[in-house]
């Protein structure tokens, strides 16, 4: 396993702009086909779908996590940000795939590459001051301008943008280093034990704790939008 980024390839679009493509790359484009076809399945099963029949299969599968999604979601946020929780059940899904596509052999999760977990964080930060602005910009925007005085205005600046960095680093730092401390497993570890001792380490890192993180950053999220919202 290597934690490094490798090159595969580039196309320049400019003679100034070239965009790589690297490992973290192909391993976005392979989450996205996942979700697309996981999508597709939803989409094709749904079309004859019953209200008035009692769900089974696959049906009631899908019923069980969005009606657990909701209540999840309704009990960590308030009311006057529901209609983004479509968006936040997109963002807990693509990061659990990302976090855990990691357990296939040479897939690298795109959660391990900053440059994909900070976009992720800048869209929360984003719709953090969205929400802000949108459901009581007066409350909000003095509540970092002004509170407790102006002159700790730059302070409240400085801690709203460490947001998104914190955030990043935090699902960036936790997946690399699991791939770190595997890669290193694999490194000292003799032929025969790498045949069973990365298993279990597998389970931990990519599984246990890629649904770890993948909730922790969707809830920190969720969290930070609905206090900005109906604080």
């Amino acid at each position: 396993m290597d934690f490094n980024i490798n090159v595969f390839g580039s196309f320049r679009v400019t003679d100034t702009i070239e965009f790589l493509i690297t490992d973290t790359t192909i391993s976005i484009w392979i989450v996205m086909g996942l979700l697309l076809f996981l999508a597709l399945i939803v989409r094709i099963k749904s079309r004859n779908w019953d209200p008035m029949v009692k769900p089974t299969g696959f049906q009631n599968v899908m019923e069980i996590c969005i009606d657990g999604w909701e209540k999840f979601y309704k009990s960590n946020t308030s009311d006057v940000v529901a209609y983004l929780s479509p968006w936040f059940f997109s963002l807990l899904v693509f990061l659990l795939i990302s976090n855990m596509i990691g357990i296939v052999p040479g897939v690298r999760p795109p959660t391990a590459d900053w440059g994909m977990t900070f976009p992720l964080a800048l869209l929360s930060f984003f719709l953090i001051q969205f929400a802000g602005v949108r459901h009581r910009p007066k409350a909000y925007l003095k509540g970092i301008f002004l509170e407790p005085v102006f002159v700790f205005a730059p302070l409240n600046v400085i801690g709203e943008l460490a947001r998104p960095i914190s955030l990043s680093f935090r699902l960036f730092g936790n997946i690399l280093g699991g791939m770190i401390l595997l890669s290193l497993l694999y490194g000292i570890a003799p032929f025969i034990t790498r045949l069973v001792l990365p298993v279990p380490l597998h389970i931990y890192f990519d599984l246990a704790a890629g649904a770890l993180q993948a909730v922790i950053f969707t809830m920190l999220s969720l969290t930070f939008v609905s206090i900005a919202a109906d604080s």
